[in-house]
């Protein structure tokens, strides 16, 4: 069937109306964005139309919790865990829901007991109570001590003309973070919140749909923290406490009542439960963390001009972006002439022991001779309209159609259909426009009723699945990975995700803009993607798109954005014009200051890669707002300019136009240190930190270890073979050091290492000791290198009868197998270790 044209009337800059054809022959990349378009308009909830309160009728016990007959509806509370139930209200007969975002399905029973009288029903584990009140309906969730964590508010929960709703008692003292990709401040008290996922172009921080739809968020009440996770599909809102301080409120534009409750009480609790259901990232390869360098217009040769450029003025570096230009008039999967020899290119970048990574769009041309296009006709795997016709929209390529990623051999198409750009070296792939984005479609996406079949013939409209298109084609990008490139580790890329995106793409936020507004936005949208699982996170340093006051980035702009950039999970420069805006750009002092901070995140890379673990493990962010670690601080409860760079490194940035010193925060319960000039304070105060244009301040946590190495140029340059064991100490610090190959799927088989590091105080001695708990994996460390900030010139240091001898420079000592040297100018104690050490090292 050929395709039909389905055109929604177009409204460019300049107020000239276009429609069908003649919107081809005006637009190009450079118009494109000259108005964004935003979703068509909320659809309110009417609460004076909301359900009458339903009450229970009875009650069934189940192997997991208990299902509820409410009269028209019935409810299933179900027990994943002993702190998370799964609550479904749903016409009677209706399957209980379950999207793509779940990761894990099956869960076996807690161990709990039901009691009911005539006005309650009370579901009780050994750290959660499910309180439902038969009539009116409502639920209750109490901790194992009887506090009431969350309830139901009066209004209760039920469906508005088909839009599920929950409304929730709240009190002044509550706060809400998370909601994944969110514009404005990190607390979402006092938000309306909209989730729908949209190209949403030079986006501002009033911004309401943006390019990700995560709809779980943290509730912070009395110190003590739970999760809500609304697992719907389609458009959704979230009223947190705007209305009213009494209640907040979610709802969305269709689908069934779903949701999650977690029980915390710790922030870091809720965050990993959530990432048991939706899944962790998987540990990513060493290279996508060093720094990486994209422009929207670098052709073949600049590409290889500009990596050339790092090497010779040794910035490190790991990773080349291509953007759309490299497509052969933008059809996916092919070269063209602005890339006219991608063998070349692979050789070129590998000699230059540069990585590099292709944008991916997902809609493709419309063409008789595009393989790509002929193909899935064939097979009939486009998304269509109502009538049955194949959708066609316009994006970059022209007329295009769309995968209906809902459909398993879809994916598993798209999926092998990398073939074309991995036989050419590239390593990693950036899902872009998959929200979807078509340009003068409505909202700036498919119509509502475009239409998808999934795999067991069913048919879903595309308000149902339109935000979960990304994270489906990311998964199809994912397992392209594994079918052409087994055992190496994926690297993704994507602007479109919902909940769950993280175990198969790092996530990027979008087009933001050269401005301070957007260099202090960062911080917040980072952090609230980090707790709502999305660990791997960044933004374009230096601004994406062009801003209307300034022709490009001032130097200070840069400089200041570039020290932020060095310390976020991913750390890439993106932009648009043809003014450079590499590094090296802005001047000598911009250069060095660029240099200095990415050089200082590849000596930190074992520290780093080691959060990561962290987050492969447990759903930790590596970038974490100052409440995830102090909760009990109320003072860190609006902190948005401060962050922690894993567990050990707070950063502060400059975020300010013409600021050389800023306020800072010290969260409560630790010791803190200057990382450049030593100097400790006590928690639980603000100061005055002084930083020129070339200081980004930075405190480490006391008693920690952080783990670093010699500065690379790119990843894999010099074997680890002395690791720095970073050590500040007021009493006893401890570490747990994982090591694997960094690039290939072995770990998952068992392949790694894991040391435990314990440095303690001792009267007037220091220990240092390892336990080399877990060796399945040839390290090349043959020493540490334990560096002791504020310490004193030791009288001798042994491990059993051996003694350390003193080396008379930091030099002589990396040239021996063990020793110590003490810098006492810096007051700084180095101890060389061998990593076969299997006695104690003494400090006396």
């Amino acid at each position: 069937m050929k395709p039909k044209k389905k055109w929604v009337p177009l409204i460019l800059a300049g107020a000239v109306l276009l429609s069908g054809n003649a919107v081809s022959q005006l637009y190009s990349p450079q118009t494109a964005y000259a108005e964004v378009q935003q979703p068509a308009p909320d659809t309110p909830l009417n609460k004076n139309k909301l359900q009458q309160p339903m009450a229970v009728q009875s009650v069934e016990k189940l192997d997991n919790g208990v299902k509820l007959d409410l009269g028209g509806e019935e409810a299933y509370i179900r027990l994943l865990t002993s702190d998370m139930a799964k609550v479904s209200i749903l016409n009677k007969g209706e399957e209980e829901f379950v999207s793509p975002g779940i990761a894990k399905k099956d869960w076996p029973a807690p161990k709990f007991k039901v009691k009911e009288d005539d006005k309650r029903i009370v579901i009780t584990t050994d750290s959660l109570t499910v309180d439902i009140k038969k009539s009116p309906f409502g639920i209750k969730y109490l901790d194992k001590n009887g506090n009431v964590i969350n309830e139901d508010d009066i209004k209760g929960s039920g469906y508005e003309d088909g839009k599920p709703y929950v409304f929730k008692k709240t009190d002044k003292t509550e706060n809400f973070y998370g909601f994944g990709e969110q514009t404005g401040g990190l607390n979402k008290r006092g938000y309306d919140i909209g989730m729908w996922n949209t190209d949403a172009y030079s986006y501002t921080k009033s911004t309401k749909y943006v390019y990700a739809t995560i709809p779980f968020f943290i509730g912070l009440k009395g110190e003590k923290a739970y999760g809500l996770f609304f697992d719907n599909t389609y458009r959704s809102h979230f009223n947190m406490a705007k209305e009213s301080d009494d209640y907040y409120y979610y709802y969305a534009d269709g689908g069934k009542l779903t949701y999650y409750f977690i029980n915390g009480p710790e922030i870091k609790d809720v965050v990993d439960r959530y990432t048991d259901l939706t899944g962790k990232i998987n540990l990513p390869p060493e290279w996508s963390l060093g720094f990486q360098q994209s422009k929207w217009g670098y052709w073949q040769d600049d590409m290889v001009r500009v990596a050339k450029t790092f090497r010779e003025k040794q910035i490190p570096a790991d990773a080349m972006y291509a953007d759309i230009d490299y497509m052969n008039d933008y059809r996916v999967f092919t070269w063209g002439p602005k890339y006219p020899d991608p063998d070349k290119l692979k050789a070129d970048m590998d000699n230059l022991n540069f990585k590099y990574v292709t944008i991916n769009d997902p809609g493709v041309k419309v063409d008789e001779g595009f393989d790509t296009y002929q193909e899935g006709t064939k097979n009939n795997f486009w998304v269509k309209n109502a009538d049955g016709s194949p959708y066609v929209g316009y994006v970059w390529p022209g007329d295009s159609v769309f995968p209906n990623f809902l459909k398993t051999d879809v994916r598993d198409w798209w999926a092998k259909k990398h073939k074309a750009l991995f036989d050419k070296g590239v390593a990693g792939i950036w899902n872009d426009m998959n929200e979807p984005a078509v340009f003068g479609g409505p909202g700036w996406s498919m119509p509502l009723d475009t239409v998808y079949e999934a795999d067991d013939g069913s048919k879903k409209q595309n308000k149902e699945i339109h935000n979960i298109f990304g994270h489906l084609e990311n998964e199809a990008a994912y397992e392209g990975f594994k079918v052409n490139k087994p055992n190496i580790r994926p690297f993704v890329l994507t602007r479109a995700a919902y909940a769950g995106t993280q175990r198969y793409a790092a996530i990027w936020t979008g087009d933001n803009t050269s401005n301070w507004d957007h260099l202090r936005m960062t911080i917040p949208m980072n952090s609230n993607l980090g707790l709502s699982g999305a660990a791997f996170v960044g933004n374009d340093i230096g601004g994406f798109a062009k801003p209307t006051s300034q022709d490009i980035p001032s130097p200070e702009l840069f400089a200041r954005w570039i020290e932020v950039g060095a310390f976020v999970p991913f750390s890439r420069d993106h932009y648009s014009w043809d003014k450079e805006q590499e590094p090296w750009a802005f001047g000598k002092e911009v250069e060095d200051i660029s240099r200095k901070y990415i050089s200082l995140r590849y000596e930190l890379l074992p520290y780093l890669y080691n959060q990561f673990k962290h987050a492969q493990e447990s759903g930790q962010p590596v970038q974490q707002p100052l409440v995830y670690h102090f909760q009990h601080d109320p003072n860190t409860y609006n902190n948005d300019d401060q962050y922690m760079f894993g567990d050990s490194l707070m950063i502060a940035p400059i975020v300010n136009q013409g600021a050389t010193s800023r306020s800072v925060y010290l969260p409560a319960g630790v010791k803190w240190v200057d990382y450049w000039t030593g100097e400790e304070f006590e928690g639980g105060q603000t100061i005055t930190k002084q930083a020129d244009l070339g200081t980004l301040p930075i405190y480490v946590k006391q008693d920690s270890i952080i783990p670093r190495r010699e500065v690379q140029q790119y990843t894999g340059e010099k074997k680890l073979t002395n690791l720095i064991l970073d050590t500040y100490l007021s009493g006893q610090a401890s570490y747990s050091f994982y090591e694997d190959d960094a690039n290939t799927e072995d770990y998952t088989r068992g392949e790694f290492n894991v040391t435990d590091f314990r440095v303690e105080q001792k009267g007037n001695h220091i220990e240092f000791e390892q336990d080399k708990k877990t060796q399945n994996y040839a390290s090349d460390i043959q020493s540490y290198t334990l560096k002791l900030h504020d310490a004193k010139e030791p009288n001798k240091v042994q491990a059993a009868d051996n003694k350390y001898g003193k080396a008379s420079s930091l030099d002589e000592l990396n040239q021996q197998e063990s020793g110590y040297y003490f810098d006492a100018a810096a007051k700084v104690l180095y101890v060389k270790i061998p990593a076969n050490e299997s006695h104690k090292v003494k400090i006396d």
